[in-house]
């Protein structure tokens, strides 16, 4: 005997993975920020966007808000909230790239790792990255926040 999957299954489904997908996403990109904080104070340094006061206090919270919004995506947890806080974080990423890559500025991005030759990304590949990562999750958060 076959199941019959409706339409809402389906959607359901696909809200599950786009979920898990972002939600590791951010998790895997926390790891190497939490392990090496005064590295991560590097590239954010780097960015030359924030006062100095501000990058170790940043270099400290951003990765551990990441991995905290990350599994509580995954475990479905306060999912509205870790959704508006990724899509908030995503839009920052964006502007910060294209900032960079808007004023000619070479820059590391140290989204998954540090100072990684083999895995060099242009600016514009991790625009191309991140603006299909938030349309995942705005997408998640419509649906999070129907009426």
């Amino acid at each position: 005997m076959r199941l019959k999957t409706t339409k809402i299954d389906k959607l359901k489904i696909t809200e599950i993975l786009i979920s898990i997908i972002l939600g590791l996403t951010f998790i895997f990109a926390s790891y190497h920020k939490i392990i090496d904080p005064a590295k991560f104070a590097k590239v954010i340094y780097g960015y030359a966007i924030f006062p100095d006061f501000a990058i170790n206090v940043l270099a400290i919270i951003i990765p551990f808000i990441e991995l905290v919004t990350g599994i509580s995506l995954i475990l479905r947890i306060y999912t509205k909230s870790a959704l508006s806080i990724i899509n908030m974080f995503l839009i920052s990423f964006i502007l910060v790239i294209a900032f960079n890559l808007l004023r000619g500025h070479e820059f590391e991005c140290g989204c998954f790792s540090f100072g990684n030759d083999n895995q060099v990304s242009s600016a514009v590949s991790l625009l191309i990255r991140d603006i299909l990562l938030l349309t995942a999750g705005v997408s998640l958060w419509v649906r999070q926040n129907k009426f």
